[in-house]
């Protein structure tokens, strides 16, 4: 019985993981999500760093969010975005730091 519930544990973390790994599919919302690992910003301050739309920001903040790796709140007039767990964050520059390594050793082998 243990066995089981392991395994189905498994299944839905690799359930879930897939649905986070294509909400990180772009890499607008990677940008967004470098910039909210350093802390929560409001949705202005983002739709300039990103340099798009009001409405393409809220496409990917809505896919980050139904992936639950991003949550809004209501500040009077503003609206603020954060990371729902630190972890994420983690991930992300793990991932960074893989692929510019892989990017450097390519680059040292074509030189």
């Amino acid at each position: 019985m243990a066995r089981r519930a392991n395994s189905s544990i498994e299944s839905e973390v690799f359930e879930r993981q897939a649905v986070i790994c294509r909400a990180f599919a772009h890499p607008k919302r990677l940008q967004l999500l470098d910039i909210l690992g350093r802390g929560e910003r409001r949705v202005f301050e983002l739709q300039k760093a990103l340099d798009i739309s009001k409405a393409n920001l809220s496409q990917h903040l809505a896919i980050l969010k139904a992936a639950g790796v991003v949550t809004a709140r209501r500040d009077g007039r503003d609206v603020r975005c954060s990371l729902t767990l630190p972890e994420v964050k983690r991930a992300c520059h793990l991932i960074h730091a893989v692929l510019r390594s892989q990017i450097r050793r390519q680059r040292k082998f074509e030189s």
